[in-house]
């Protein structure tokens, strides 16, 4: 995958940039790093500036975060009581109200979520998703996504240009902190189930 990416960018400069952002958005297992990391490399030999590779690469996280908003917003709240009601709620133990408190929870606390989720592997992603679902504010969602997807992608770009032919070797540096991030995510996971099992089952005594 890394040898496609690298092919592409040579080939197709910002547009390559902007392009495989935008993809790395929707399907998260494309690593950011690699793209940004790169693409500050490339500044040092190619026509490409640092400036330009933020720009198409915070446009492609803008393009790829409001596909996965509209998914969300499909998948919108209603929709999703509609499921709970069904035999997936009680499979997952879920009730409408469930559904009502995360979304109360993402109005109060959605511009920092999607903020600093723009600097998480994966959920930088995702987080689109429950901002579409919760019908977050079409101007605030692109604020703090274009904020937070400027932040990152100028610290890796400027980064790739530093190290310059070295990119690599800080790319094992992230590879470790993606994975990290990862099993973070799935004891929050575990932990989360647990709690919200014992939970319900004292409602249920």
């Amino acid at each position: 995958m890394q040898a496609a990416i690298i092919s592409i960018m040579n080939k197709f400069g910002y547009f390559g940039v902007f392009f495989l952002i935008a993809v790395e958005n929707i399907f998260p297992p494309i690593p950011s790093e690699v793209i940004l990391l790169f693409g500050g490399f490339m500044t040092t030999y190619a026509k490409l500036n640092i400036l330009g590779v933020v720009i198409a690469s915070t446009l492609g996280s803008l393009l790829g975060a409001i596909i996965l908003y509209y998914i969300g917003k499909i998948l919108n709240k209603d929709r999703l009581k509609k499921i709970v009601k069904g035999k997936t709620g009680k499979i997952l133990r879920l009730k409408e109200a469930d559904i009502d408190k995360a979304d109360e929870w993402f109005d109060t606390k959605g511009n920092k979520t999607v903020f600093f989720c723009r600097f998480v592997p994966i959920l930088r992603s995702l987080i689109s998703i429950p901002a579409g679902m919760s019908e977050m504010e079409m101007p605030r969602f692109l604020l703090y996504t274009i904020l937070g997807s400027a932040i990152w992608n100028s610290v890796l770009t400027i980064l790739g240009s530093i190290v310059g032919e070295k990119w690599e070797s800080i790319l094992t540096i992230f590879d470790k902190y993606s994975h990290l991030t990862l099993i973070i995510l799935i004891i929050l996971f575990i932990i989360f189930v647990i709690i919200y099992l014992k939970k319900h089952k004292k409602e249920a005594l």
